[in-house]
């Protein structure tokens, strides 16, 4: 009797313990919402009021982070009271899932909605398929932009490995290695627009008779030659000044990788070489290049995404007129400037598309290799 009473309450049990785990996971999904509206209101909130600027930024800061917090404390604290087969397969899910969809809300949702806009023509009332890309590749001012793009990416990157390259093996001799190093890698401090206009100075240009504020046209007309317009009239050689900016800022990312690459050979390596009887250039090129192999790619290919994203300095300097505009400022111009959202938004994409193969090659590299070599 007793054992058919217990075999009438298992699948009462079976419910019950079922509708339990239901209502706990229920609770754990529900409760990381409701904090996450709270947060939300409380952002609203602090945006429409009318205090000081900085008490709304400090409030915002302590909020954010504070909510933030509280969201993963008030997660956590479910999970610890959820069976441990449950709590361990959600968990995962639970924790990496704001992550993800703030991913998922502020970088793939607009990267679909570009692609979609670019799609239709300027003011988005009409689909028109392709008609964007194929106006952006048969216009001659903008295959200039590709091709000034081109150059930011050839001469730029170049210079930046070779000069870094040649920096790390000078000053891992020097006797003032660690001034050198601290003095070289100083720009990278500076941000983009900070050294644009660090760098007007540079190349500022006044008519012949004036006084030249300009270092390069002071010290040119104090030699007796003419000041010269370098990042306007010049054309297209202006580019290459401004591409100058770029190298001088990430020289010293460069140097850096390079000068920690260079430390870690072996030294028993490059002294066998040196008793087989090579030279130091023999030593450099067959040693030392093919064993910091893998770092040169990784900083070519860091500075490649660079020069194809390059948007501050040429805005600063030029504003991308005088033949100096890139894809960057060419979108900004068409997008927020004539209002052109179809060829805007094709341009985004088409540079979207132009960095994605460098960082999936950027990617398979860091999964085949635990650090640099």
């Amino acid at each position: 009797m007793t054992e058919e009473l217990a075999l009438e309450d298992r699948p009462v049990r079976g419910a019950l313990w079922l509708l339990t785990i239901l209502g706990r996971v229920l609770i754990s999904i529900l409760v990381p919402l409701i904090a996450f509206l709270i947060l939300w209101q409380g952002f609203l909130f602090l945006r429409q009021n009318d205090a000081p600027k900085v008490v709304t930024g400090a409030i915002a800061i302590v909020w954010g982070v504070g909510g933030v917090a509280l969201i993963y404390w008030v997660m956590n604290w479910f999970l610890a009271r959820l069976p441990d087969q449950v709590g361990s397969r959600i968990l995962p899910y639970l924790f990496v899932g704001p992550a993800l969809a703030i991913l998922i809300w502020f970088l793939a949702l607009p990267t679909l909605r570009t692609l979609w806009i670019s799609l239709f023509n300027s003011d988005s009332s009409t689909f028109i398929g392709l008609a964007n890309y194929t106006k952006i590749f048969g216009d001659p001012a903008m295959l200039e932009v590709f091709r000034n793009n081109l150059l930011w990416l050839v001469v730029g990157t170049s210079l930046v490995v070779v000069l870094g390259l040649v920096i790390a093996v000078l000053a891992d001799r020097s006797r003032f290695e660690s001034l050198a190093k601290a003095i070289i890698f100083m720009p990278m401090a500076i941000s983009f627009v900070g050294a644009g206009i660090i760098w007007n100075f540079v190349y500022v240009y006044r008519q012949a008779g004036e006084p030249q504020i300009g270092l390069l046209d002071a010290g040119l007309t104090g030699l007796g030659g003419q000041p010269q317009a370098w990042t306007t009239l010049l054309q297209p050689w202006n580019n290459l000044f401004l591409i100058v900016i770029m190298v001088w800022l990430q020289v010293g990312f460069a140097m850096v990788l390079f000068s920690a690459a260079i430390k870690g050979i072996p030294a028993e390596l490059t002294e066998a070489a040196r008793v087989d009887g090579a030279t130091e250039r023999q030593v450099f090129w067959r040693v030392t290049i093919p064993s910091i192999r893998g770092t040169i790619i990784t900083v070519a290919t860091t500075v490649i995404i660079l020069t194809l994203k390059i948007f501050d300095i040429v805005i600063v300097m030029t504003g991308g007129q005088f033949g100096t505009g890139v894809i960057g400022t060419e979108f900004y111009r068409q997008y927020f400037t004539n209002r052109n959202f179809g060829i805007g938004s094709a341009l985004a994409v088409i540079l979207l598309l132009a960095v994605i193969p460098v960082m999936i090659y950027n990617l398979r590299r860091f999964r085949s290799q635990a650090g640099f070599r």
